[in-house]
């Protein structure tokens, strides 16, 4: 899921998107297929999920075929 999002710690960054999984062993093994530090990996009870912002953003989601999210989005390298 990628929405507009403005939090103060990430003034460069105006969009996120949120990668979800119940399965913590799939999230983990995603982020290690991206190069991604599982670490960051927020553990909500409902939704855990890691967020990815800039540059990794933009990315994943190329990586993934979400052409449509970095166009509704304009997400672009130079959003880094």
């Amino acid at each position: 899921m990628t929405h507009y999002w403005l939090d103060e710690r990430f003034p460069e960054a105006r969009t996120v998107t949120k990668v979800g999984c119940k399965d913590i062993s799939k999230l983990v093994a995603w982020c290690e297929h991206f190069q991604l530090n599982p670490r960051y990996i927020h553990y909500r009870d409902r939704y855990p999920h890691f967020d990815l912002l800039g540059p990794y953003q933009y990315e994943v989601l190329k990586a993934v075929g979400l052409h449509d999210h970095i166009s509704r989005f304009h997400l672009h390298k130079s959003n880094e």
